[in-house]
């Protein structure tokens, strides 16, 4: 080894330390967003408990309730489409629950295009189904269109303050009493779990990393033959 080697060794085994730390990194934050995509499937799918008395977004999101209640007496039309059924509506209904009296949002589920101005009447149904706070409104997203009854978001806080209810959704998941003529679109987890694939690049990248030092140091050999 010559003197010109040092610096690119030291270059190289810098840098591979911190590559192969990165990915090693990612692998251990796939491990635990694994657990806690594990954990939150488990919640959707528990056995339905009774509605909290006063929900909170922290402790309460995507828990699983069973509701009865009365609807039929306005909905909110939210724009979706769905692979088989192609482009329709999820119905979104002020509800009075039953004993209590509390007025909520639940999410019904979808109906095709062609059912936006079919009248359902008023009826009680039980629902089972999670609790939500949606994530899905931001700066680019179009107010709604109230002569139409068209929304381009399940905005919670805003669906709540027009129709006088409590500022979550219940999304049905089953719809155990009752004929909405919906089909219920249970909530998914929609959260990414990229780990995996940032890990092999940084890995790669590792691999790339040593073998341009190793062609490097060979370069710098030939020189001085």
């Amino acid at each position: 080894m010559t003197k010109r080697m040092i610096f690119p060794i030291i270059l190289g085994l810098t840098g591979i330390a911190i590559l192969l730390y990165l990915g090693t990194w990612q692998v251990q934050r796939m491990a635990w967003k694994n657990t806690m995509l594990a954990q939150i499937s488990a919640r959707i799918a528990a056995e339905p408990a009774d509605l909290p008395a006063k929900p909170n977004p922290e402790f309460d999101n995507r828990l699983s309730v069973r509701v009865k209640a009365l609807i039929g007496f306005d909905e909110a039309h939210v724009i979706f489409s769905t692979k088989r059924a192609g482009p329709g509506f999820l119905v979104i209904v002020p509800a009075l629950t039953k004993p209590d009296g509390r007025r909520v949002l639940i999410d019904m589920g979808f109906v095709p295009e062609a059912q936006k101005k079919t009248v359902r009447k008023p009826q009680t149904v039980t629902i089972v189904g999670n609790i939500l706070w949606p994530n899905e409104v931001d700066s680019y997203t179009p107010d709604p269109n109230m002569e139409k009854n068209i929304w381009f978001a399940r905005d919670a806080p805003k669906l709540a303050h027009h129709f006088g209810t409590e500022s979550f959704l219940i999304v049905a998941r089953t719809i155990e009493t009752g004929d909405y003529g919906t089909t219920p679109q249970p909530i998914g987890l929609n959260i990414p779990n990229n780990h995996m694939e940032y890990a092999i690049t940084w890995f790669s990248l590792a691999l790339v990393w040593f073998g341009m030092t190793l062609y490097l140091l060979y370069r710098i050999k030939q020189k001085t033959v």
